[in-house]
C-alpha cells in the first residue's frame, strides 16, 4: 500500500501538484530523470547535441581567430592600431547585449531566440569568409555577436527551466562548460590548419557549416513549449543605458592603448566619461525608474550572488588573458605555428572531457564553495607559469602542458559550478536573466581585462623579453582576487537534488495557510 501511495505520489509530482507532497525519495528520483519535455532520449540526445554544439561553435569563433589573426592583418592591410579589433568585436558586443536578448527570450519564449540565435550567427559567420576589406571584417564579426548573444542566454534559460536541481542538471551544466576548452581547441585546430593549407576564409565557412547543421537540430529537437515569462516586457530604459554604457566604456579601455597620447586622447577620456555617465544612468533607471529592469537588483539579495560574480568577474579575466596571450606566446616566442601549435593544446581539450564528466558525476557531492577554490588554484598555476616562464626555449611538460591543465580546470569548474547556482537560485521565470548574467560576465570579463592587459604590454614595449609577461601577471593578479573572495565570502553548497525555488514557494505558501 505505502509503494502504491510513493508511486502515486511521483506522477503527481511529474504533474506539477503541490510540492508539498513530494517525500526525500521523489526529489532525488525526479533530479534523475529524464525530463517530461523530451519523450524520448533521441530527443534529449537531440535537444543536448543542439545546446552542447551552441556552446562549442561560441568558443570556436573566439580561440581560432588568434592563428588567422596575422594572416588577415596582412591581406586586408589592417593599420597595426586596428589589428585588436576584429578579435576584440565579437566579445564585445556579445557582452553588451546579453541582457535585452535575455529579456527579449521572456517576451518571445527562448525556444524561438534560441533558434534565431543559431542561424543568424550562421548566416554572419558565413558573410565573414567572404570579407573583402577590414572594415567589413570588423562589422561582420561584430553582428557575430548577435548570434551568442541571443542563444547563449536562452539556452541556459532552456537548461535551467527544461531541468530539475539533481545529478542529471548537473552533468549536463558540466558538459556544456567543458564544451568551451573543446570548442577552443576546435578553433585552434581550423585555424592552424586552414592557413596553412587552406584559406583564411575558410575557417569562418568550417564554422558556418557546423552552425547550418546545428540550427536545424535545435530548431527540430529544443523543447519548443516553453512557456514564455508572464507580463514581460522589454525594459527600454535598460536597453539605452546599459548597452551603450558597456560598449564605450569597454571601448575606452581597449583603444587607448593603440590611440596616439593614450588617456589624455579625447576620443579616449571622452567615450569613457560618456560610457561612465551611461552607466550611472542605468544604476539608477534599473532601481528606480524601469517597472521591469533588466536587471533587478533583488537578484542580488540572493545569497552569495554578489561574490560569486565578482569572483567570475575575474576569473573569467585571467581566462580571456590566457586565451590570447598564450596563442601569441607559441607562436610569436616560441615559433610553433601549424599543427605543432595545435598539438600543444590538446591537453586543454582532453583536460576539458575529464573534468566535464567527473564534475558532472561529482557535483552532487561535493560543496561548491570546494568546488570554485580549487578551479581558481587551477587559474592560478595557470597563470603564475606563464608569468614565470624563463626565456628561450623552456620544457614544454614543465611550464605550458600544467598551464594548459590549470586554465581548463579553471574555466569548466567555474562555468558550471556559476551556472548550476545561479539557474537553482532563480524561479522559473528569472532563468533568461540567469542566462545572460553569467555569459554577460564570461564575456565583458574577458573583454575588460584584456583591454587592461593590453594596456600593461603596450606600457611594456621597451622590456625585451618578449613574452608576454605584463599581461600574465595582471593573470596572476585577477586569480589571486578570485581565489580571496571565493575563501572569504563565497558560500555554496552541494549541487543535489531538490525542490526548485517555485516549488519552495509554494510549499511555504502552503505551510503558511
Amino acid at each position: 500500500m505505502k509503494a502504491e501511495r510513493n508511486d502515486h505520489v511521483s506522477k503527481d509530482a511529474e504533474l506539477g501538484l503541490p510540492a508539498g507532497i513530494l517525500s526525500e525519495a521523489d526529489i532525488e528520483r525526479l533530479g534523475r530523470q529524464r525530463p517530461d519535455a523530451f519523450r524520448t532520449s533521441f530527443a534529449e540526445i537531440g535537444f543536448c547535441f543542439s545546446l552542447l554544439a551552441s556552446m562549442f561553435i561560441a568558443e570556436y569563433f573566439i580561440s581560432g581567430f588568434g592563428l588567422i589573426a596575422p594572416t588577415l592583418a596582412t591581406e586586408l592591410n589592417i593599420p597595426e592600431e586596428l589589428q585588436i579589433w576584429p578579435a576584440s568585436a565579437f566579445s564585445l558586443v556579445a557582452g553588451a547585449v546579453l541582457l535585452p536578448f535575455a529579456r527579449l527570450a521572456d517576451v518571445w519564449g527562448s525556444y524561438r531566440v534560441f533558434v534565431c540565435g543559431l542561424f543568424w550567427f550562421a548566416i554572419w559567420s558565413l558573410i565573414c569568409g567572404f570579407s573583402q576589406t577590414y572594415i567589413m571584417l570588423i562589422i561582420c564579426r561584430s553582428l557575430q555577436g548577435l548570434g551568442p548573444a541571443a542563444f547563449l542566454p536562452s539556452g541556459v534559460m532552456l537548461m535551467g527551466s527544461t531541468y530539475r536541481p539533481g545529478p542529471r542538471k548537473n552533468l549536463v551544466f558540466s558538459l556544456y562548460g567543458a564544451l568551451s576548452p573543446i570548442g577552443f581547441f576546435a578553433g585552434i585546430f581550423s585555424g592552424g590548419i586552414t592557413t596553412q593549407y587552406l584559406s583564411w576564409r575558410w575557417y569562418f565557412w568550417i564554422g558556418a557549416i557546423v552552425l547550418f547543421v546545428v540550427a536545424p537540430m535545435a530548431l527540430l529537437a529544443a523543447p519548443s513549449e516553453t512557456i514564455k515569462t508572464e507580463g514581460a516586457t522589454m525594459d527600454w530604459w535598460g536597453v539605452f543605458t546599459i548597452v551603450p554604457g558597456l560598449l564605450l566604456v569597454v571601448f575606452a579601455l581597449t583603444d587607448s592603448a593603440h590611440t596616439e597620447g593614450g588617456w589624455r586622447s579625447p576620443q579616449i577620456y571622452l567615450t569613457f566619461t560618456f560610457g561612465t555617465m551611461f552607466l550611472i544612468a542605468a544604476f539608477y533607471t534599473q532601481g528606480w525608474v524601469s517597472k521591469s529592469p533588466l536587471l533587478p537588483f533583488d537578484l542580488f539579495k540572493v545569497k552569495s550572488m554578489v561574490p560569486l560574480l565578482f569572483s567570475c568577474f575575474f576569473s573569467f579575466g585571467v581566462f580571456g588573458i590566457y586565451l590570447l596571450y598564450s596563442s601569441f606566446y607559441i607562436q610569436y616566442v616560441r615559433g610553433v605555428t601549424g599543427l605543432l601549435c595545435v598539438a600543444w593544446y590538446v591537453p586543454m581539450a582532453l583536460g576539458g572531457i575529464f573534468v566535464a564528466t567527473v564534475g558532472g558525476f561529482t557535483l552532487h557531492l561535493l560543496s561548491g564553495k570546494v568546488a570554485l577554490f580549487v578551479a581558481s588554484l587551477g587559474y592560478l598555476v595557470c597563470a603564475v607559469l606563464l608569468a614565470t616562464i624563463p626565456s628561450g626555449n623552456p620544457s614544454y611538460w614543465a611550464y605550458i602542458f600544467p598551464a594548459m591543465l590549470g586554465a581548463t580546470l579553471g574555466v569548466d569548474v567555474t562555468y558550471g559550478v556559476a551556472n548550476i547556482f545561479i539557474t537553482t537560485s532563480l524561479p522559473k521565470r528569472r532563468q533568461g536573466l540567469a542566462g545572460a548574467v553569467i555569459n554577460s560576465v564570461l564575456f565583458l570579463g574577458m573583454s575588460f581585462w584584456l583591454g587592461v592587459a593590453d594596456m600593461a604590454e603596450a606600457s611594456q614595449k621597451s622590456n625585451t623579453n618578449g613574452t608576454y609577461k605584463a599581461a600574465f601577471w595582471l593573470a596572476t593578479a585577477c586569480a589571486i582576487m578570485s581565489l580571496v573572495i571565493i575563501a572569504v565570502f563565497v558560500k555554496i553548497g552541494k549541487a543535489k537534488s531538490e525542490l526548485t525555488v517555485d516549488e519552495r514557494a509554494e510549499k511555504a505558501l502552503q505551510e503558511n495557510k
